[in-house]
């Protein structure tokens, strides 16, 4: 079934992108969309030192590729155990269901490029297995996309 319409689908375009920290806008969590379709998705999160994915949570539908271009990460599991300390072109792959929370590390703002990968059959969902350590929502967001 799923292949009879993967044949039937028309293609879309391909999507160019750029990253670049727009300008006056360091500091806090800044998230640079560059591109998305229905199965992935591709951003760069740019994190001042000291703050991250604030929250011990999981993704049901959604596994997360992080690599670091700038900065220093630290990725945490339950019970803040440490799951590693990553540099320039260093990561973690992230399989759903994983729970996990990471914060920049270090002097320097992070920079860590984030692909995201998502399974059609099971519906993505956020879960929070502790309180937010600091407003989620003061995140900006930005596009990458080049005309």
């Amino acid at each position: 079934q799923r292949l009879k319409r993967a044949q039937k689908a028309k293609p879309r375009p391909p999507t160019k992108f750029r990253h670049a920290v727009p300008d006056g806008e360091r500091g806090g969590k800044i998230f640079v969309q560059l591109a998305q379709t229905d199965l992935m998705r591709g951003a760069v999160q740019v994190v001042k030192p000291g703050e991250g994915d604030n929250n011990l949570h999981t993704h049901t539908g959604m596994d997360g590729f992080w690599m670091v271009l700038k900065g220093r990460v630290r990725f945490y599991g339950p019970g803040d155990e440490v799951l590693g300390e990553f540099g320039p072109h260093e990561g973690i792959m992230m399989p759903r269901n994983n729970a996990y929370w990471f914060a920049a590390v270090g002097d320097e703002d992070l920079e860590i490029l984030q692909v995201s990968a998502y399974d059609r059959d099971v519906k993505n969902e956020r879960v929070n297995l502790e309180p937010e350590k600091w407003e989620i929502g003061a995140t900006r967001w930005h596009e990458g996309k080049l005309a």
